[in-house]
């Protein structure tokens, strides 16, 4: 009763499969893999913006104390 066995998988994906149809279920993990790289883009942007933002402190900080 704890774990389902390989057989109750299968059954669900044949039953998932007759609902929604391979097409569709195609298309929905298509979208599903755009909306993780766009997530990881997001991510990978943000860290670069951090990034830049303390170059552009530290020289800041660098003129005031220079000049």
């Amino acid at each position: 009763m704890g774990s389902f066995s390989i057989w109750h998988w299968l059954i669900v994906l044949v039953i998932v499969m007759l609902v929604f149809g391979t097409k569709k279920l195609g298309n929905m993990g298509s979208d599903l893999g755009k909306a993780v790289k766009g997530f990881k883009d997001g991510v990978k942007g943000a860290e670069e913006e951090k990034k830049d933002a303390a170059i552009d402190v530290q020289a800041k900080e660098k003129d005031k104390s220079g000049s």
